[in-house]
């Protein structure tokens, strides 16, 4: 909103010709964020503990973990204010992207409000019933991307040049023009397809932030490496470095209207820093479903708006084995009556075998890291 307001004025103020420029307006973001997360988190934790919000602990998880009862609960609460806040602050509202990526956040995070809630009034760590969080969070992500794929009204034409087809890591994006030109057809996915794939992708990150999210500062640090990447991702798809763009270079997906996600990115990263403040071992406070959905949620959509759905899976590794191990310790456990794991999700598996929780921490936020460069060394490896 900032730089629809004032940007028109820059002929006559030459400070305001600033905002025309993305990195100005990502660093703007993440300060913006950072301030409001970490400026009002005290004051938000002390409401939180004066409403008794506070966290339902699984009795047959770590004993580490009793200690943890009653810490105040639904941070998260606070962080996607701030991220929503900063990101219409400085983004340009023009961009349909920007508003599809913080819709699904914000969406997402109202189920994992619902969710939290229905634990604290109960007591207890089952929440919302499984089947009608998915439910509902397939029903957005299916809405959100029909009207990604069929709704040309105000979405950006190098979207839809480019949303019917697959960037995969490790090979060359190549523009329908230049396949013409060498006698090549592009191969185009079929709506339903796409509609299907790109909201597994949404909510299969959602819900494996989610469940990642069971130690103190273990969750936000993977997701402030995803939204780094995702940036660097999406600025590169848009930006025009000596009068040609970058993406044509890279032969990654050329979208124009990528660029202004960056700064959606930048705020996730500043709310994230903010949050983790007061969630660093031994934490003062969880972000809850209402900040792990909605931020699963938002690293999905950006992994869909900017054509990055394959390589999300490389990038959220941390996620997937999170994720994967939950669903073979399930269904292993129903097959023979036996566990593969000491307890899934994997993060409770090491905890089990003696890890210090600070360790098993910092060893996934590495592995994390490890995997951000691994990806970003896919744009040369093509």
């Amino acid at each position: 909103m900032i730089y629809y307001w004032l940007y028109p004025y820059a002929d006559r103020f030459g400070a305001l010709n600033v905002l025309r420029y993305v990195p100005f307006r990502v660093l703007a973001a993440t300060m913006t964020a950072l301030l409001l997360t970490f400026g009002l988190y005290p004051w938000f934790i002390r409401r939180l503990q004066s409403k008794q919000i506070g966290q339902v602990v699984r009795v047959e998880g770590p004993e580490s973990h009793l200690s943890k009862a009653g810490t105040p609960t639904m941070g998260g609460a606070l962080m996607l204010l701030a991220l929503v806040l900063s990101t219409v602050l400085w983004a340009d509202p023009r961009n349909r992207m920007v508003w599809v990526v913080t819709a699904i956040t914000a969406c997402f995070g109202v189920v994992g409000y619902i969710d939290d809630a229905a634990k604290v009034r109960k007591k207890d760590t089952g929440g919302l019933a499984g089947r009608w969080k998915l439910a509902i969070q397939f029903a957005v992500a299916i809405a959100v991307c029909t009207y990604l794929y069929y709704g040309h009204e105000g979405l950006p034409p190098d979207w839809l040049e480019v949303r019917h087809r697959m960037s995969v890591p490790f090979v060359k994006f190549l523009p329908a023009d230049v396949l013409a030109a060498r006698g090549e057809a592009p191969t185009y996915l079929p709506p339903w397809f796409w509609v299907a794939f790109a909201s597994f992708v949404i909510v299969g990150t959602s819900n494996a932030v989610n469940l990642t999210d069971g130690l103190d500062g273990l969750a936000i640090g993977p997701v402030m490496v995803n939204a780094a990447t995702y940036a660097i991702l999406a600025y590169l798809s848009g930006v025009i470095l000596f009068e040609r763009p970058v993406a044509q270079y890279l032969f990654i997906p050329r979208l124009e209207s990528a660029e202004e996600l960056s700064i959606y990115c930048a705020s996730v990263i500043g709310v994230g820093f903010g949050f983790l403040w007061f969630n660093t071992y031994p934490a003062q406070v969880f972000m809850g479903d209402v900040g792990s959905l909605a931020l699963g949620g938002g690293l999905g959509a950006l992994a869909v708006v900017t054509k990055n759905e394959l390589l999300s899976v490389l990038l959220g590794g941390i996620f997937v084995v999170e994720a994967v191990s939950v669903i073979v310790q399930v269904g292993w456990f129903k097959a023979t009556g036996k566990r593969i794991f000491l307890m899934a999700p994997i993060h409770h598996h090491f905890e089990k075998k003696g890890w210090p929780e600070p360790k098993v921490i910092v060893r996934f936020w590495i592995i994390s890291i490890m995997l951000a460069v691994a990806s970003l060394a896919t744009l040369k490896l093509r």
